[in-house]
């Protein structure tokens, strides 16, 4: 029984420690997120370009250290797309005593 409410305290404080993104945007007009979403500013439109460029190349005949600059640059890219998106991530057990703290004040 003991071994039971060890594994369940356990799982508790994992659930606890892990985090979750939430967007924050403190810029409206300047919003770049990568995948299906809207693509408002013009470096953001630029970069896609070049990422679609990059993913349409031809790689077969390229040697490695191409191929490796290739990849730095479209982690590069990637790296700036997320920084012009922004965002805050806020742990569960942050939320939880956001929540809570809340409810007792209000």
């Amino acid at each position: 029984m003991k071994k039971v409410a060890f594994y369940v305290m356990t799982a508790i404080m994992l659930l606890f420690i892990t985090t979750t993104p939430v967007s924050a945007s403190h810029e409206m007009n300047k919003v770049a997120l990568v995948g299906n979403e809207k693509i408002e500013s013009v470096e953001s439109q630029a970069m896609m370009s070049r990422l679609e460029e990059i993913k349409a190349m031809d790689k077969s005949n390229m040697d490695s250290k191409e191929k490796r600059e290739l990849r730095k640059e479209v982690r590069s890219i990637k790296k700036s797309m997320t920084e012009l998106g922004g965002g805050v991530y806020l742990s569960v057990g942050a939320i939880i005593i956001i929540i809570l703290l809340l409810v007792l004040l209000l």
